[in-house]
């Protein structure tokens, strides 16, 4: 998956850009305060994509 298109979906469910990391940048939840990482990779493997997905719409 591009990151672009998963950060498409991340902000689509709510979640905003919380800061940048050295390699990673923090989204985070804003109804259940769940963040987590996100890498600056061109491309993310998809199932990395669904785990990133699956714990901020929890």
């Amino acid at each position: 998956m591009k990151r672009i298109d998963l950060i498409r979906e991340i902000e689509e469910i709510g979640c905003i850009l919380i800061r940048h990391g050295g390699k990673h940048d923090w989204y985070q939840n804003l109804m259940t305060k769940v963040a987590q990482p996100v890498p600056r990779h061109r491309e993310i493997k998809d199932s990395l994509a669904r785990h990133i997905l699956k714990m901020l719409k929890k």
